[in-house]
């Protein structure tokens, strides 16, 4: 029989729904309904046993990941990324040791590769208890480092996919150290992501030793080829930060967080949800810097929470600022943000 996921299998979905009475205590039933039925159409369907295989391991990552983190929901997380082969002796290695460790101080969770490097630094600056490990197996190189061995909170991916998930959806802002093409590939992969805003605003830091090098070459390169070419705007640069200490990276991640609290989509609105409100004349002078990316027409308001937010009570009592943003220009947007800390 062929499967659907409208609730039109008879006896299929009686089954399914059955099961999710016996199993008890499962939560959002509708999408585990339909998790269900796609594995069962995968079944049904001629994929191989490797594609199958990729597909079970893969959910099996993801609901992992999902149980680790749930109970740190609560607390803000910053991912850093930077190259396993830099040794103890070298200065950037006591710059990510110092930033684990302030981190740590400022109420900051911290999420690496779980491996050597950079890597190791950060958690033995942030301490195991403030500490995130998302590993990789790898024939070479990626083992956990002391301070994550056995850590409740590391976790070993088989899938560099699955990882490169649970660093960037965990994460409230992403650091990156000098680093060699996996640093790149992440660095550049968040990029993407901000840029097209498949996900959610956040502070991208690039950390560089006093007087290095590295990050500003890359930006170099951005420039001279990338916008010169017109592959990239220049509003793109607002996307990342580049500093060379500690405490300039931390004070971009608390500014980012001052006002601005979270973001969502409702509909065609762009709601923004504020720790403590702004007035009239400063949304006023917001839609006025900020009218390019409006749609046409389009307004910015300050409003208690939308209907469709009610399945967020937590954080109901928050003002809004709602936004016909249009859904395009997402390194304004991200602009956009840090003036709205600035009121």
């Amino acid at each position: 029989m062929n499967i659907y996921f409208t609730r039109t299998n008879g006896p299929v979905d009686d089954a399914i729904d059955d099961l999710v009475k016996l199993v008890g205590d499962v939560n959002h039933p509708e999408i585990v309904r339909e998790m269900i039925l796609a594995a069962l159409k995968a079944g049904k369907e001629h994929a191989g046993r490797e594609d199958l295989r990729l597909m079970n391991y893969t959910m099996k990552e993801m609901r992992y990941t999902s149980k680790v983190f749930g109970p740190y929901r609560h607390v803000k997380k910053v991912t850093v990324f930077g190259s396993a082969r830099t040794g103890p002796d070298e200065p950037v290695y006591d710059i990510a040791r110092q930033l684990g460790r302030k981190l740590a101080e400022a109420g900051y969770m911290v999420i690496t590769g779980g491996g050597g490097g950079i890597m190791q630094a950060v958690n033995e600056g942030a301490g195991p208890e403030r500490s995130f490990g998302v590993n990789i197996q790898l024939p070479f190189e990626q083992k956990p480092n002391p301070v994550l061995t056995g850590n409740p909170r590391l976790i070993t991916y088989k899938y560099f996919f699955n990882r490169k998930v649970a660093f960037v959806k965990e994460a409230h802002a992403i650091t990156l150290f000098p680093g060699g093409f996996g640093t790149l590939d992440e660095a550049m992969e968040t990029l993407t992501l901000l840029q097209t805003g498949k996900h959610n605003p956040l502070p991208l830091i690039l950390i560089d030793e006093p007087g290095g090098t590295y990050w500003s070459r890359w930006e170099r390169f951005f420039r001279e080829e990338l916008l010169a070419e017109g592959y990239i705007s220049g509003s793109d640069f607002n996307l990342f930060e580049l500093v060379d200490s500690v405490d300039d990276a931390i004070e971009r991640i608390n500014h980012f967080y001052r006002l601005y609290h979270s973001i969502r989509h409702v509909g065609k609105k762009l709601v923004i949800r504020l720790s403590s409100g702004i007035d009239e004349e400063q949304v006023r002078q917001l839609k006025e810097r900020f009218s390019d990316m409006l749609i046409p027409g389009g307004d910015m308001y300050i409003s208690g929470p939308l209907p469709d937010e009610s399945d967020e009570p937590d954080i109901l009592d928050l003002p809004r600022l709602v936004v016909d943003f249009d859904r395009r220009h997402f390194s304004r947007l991200r602009k956009f943000i840090h003036e709205i800390n600035k009121c």
